[in-house]
């Protein structure tokens, strides 16, 4: 079997999907902003391929341009939008990746109900030949790890 190789400027999707981690191409258009969030259970590595995006992380704001990488630890509210004037193209990575993946917040401080995402959503055909109690107890195995 080839070695897996993947290219930012073809495979713009989730390149790997598994409890321990979510890696992924993702390009946003000129002005797009994503909503705000945190991450529960882990961190978010973030690397700017093209382009230029802001990333605003607990209330500190940078600029990044190609070849640079910031990081929203573990509990860490941010956000990116998209300032230049070309599309965004970034490499991110989030491990561990147990859903719900996304903590989002209403405006007052309080947190929204968790949101479960479709595995369609990332790119992948759902596991339907797996027993549900087999995933359940890799899910929980992991969980514990970062516990």
């Amino acid at each position: 079997m080839d070695l897996p190789v993947y290219d930012f400027r073809t495979d713009i999707k989730n390149v790997l999907v598994t409890p321990q981690i979510r890696s992924r191409f993702l390009k946003m258009a000129v002005g797009q902003f994503n909503e705000g969030h945190t991450h529960d259970l882990g961190h978010e590595i973030f690397l700017i391929l093209q382009g230029k995006a802001e990333f605003v992380i607990e209330g500190r704001k940078a600029i990044l341009g190609p070849g640079q990488l910031c990081i929203a630890l573990k509990d860490e509210y941010h956000t990116v939008e998209n300032v230049g004037d070309e599309e965004v193209i970034m490499y991110l990575s989030v491990t561990p990746h147990i859903q719900p993946t996304h903590t989002r917040w209403f405006e007052d401080g309080t947190k929204r109900p968790p949101n479960f995402t479709p595995n369609t959503n990332y790119d992948l055909v759902p596991d339907r030949t797996t027993p549900t109690a087999d995933l359940v107890d890799a899910c929980l195995a992991t969980a514990e790890t970062f516990a």
